[in-house]
């Protein structure tokens, strides 16, 4: 199985950009669907960014802002986020999984411990 380790988050000023970073091993992560979700206190984790092979799916309130992508040499996934708003200030997990519904939190199987993100006004 794999192991998911993020790195990256930190604090950053409303309209700043960071990079998320999670790095994988035990298993190559091109063997899976990855995504990344996000959690801010007091509600549910929710999806933000998925890659199947070569194609990416993005929550509506990310498109046009944050990419994900991967290194597959490096074994590493990707979130660049970029024009941060106050509202994202969350903990920031990648996760993986063999099949089922991309934006679905419960058929991810392996998680990272996650990173915090906070964006201040």
């Amino acid at each position: 199985q794999v192991q998911l380790v993020e790195s990256g988050g930190g604090l950053v000023q409303a309209g700043g950009s960071l990079r998320l970073s999670c790095a994988g091993s035990g298993r190559t992560l091109s063997s899976y669907t990855m995504a990344w979700f996000r959690q801010a206190p007091g509600k549910e984790r929710e999806f933000v960014a998925g890659i199947v092979d070569i194609n990416t799916y993005y929550a509506d309130s990310v498109k046009g802002r944050f990419t994900i992508s991967r290194d597959n040499a490096k074994n590493t996934l990707y979130l660049h986020m970029n024009n941060l708003k106050p509202e994202e200030t969350a903990v920031y997990y990648c996760a993986a999984t063999y099949a089922g519904n991309l934006r679905l939190r419960s058929d991810y199987r392996f998680w990272g411990q996650g990173t915090q993100v906070t964006v201040s006004s």
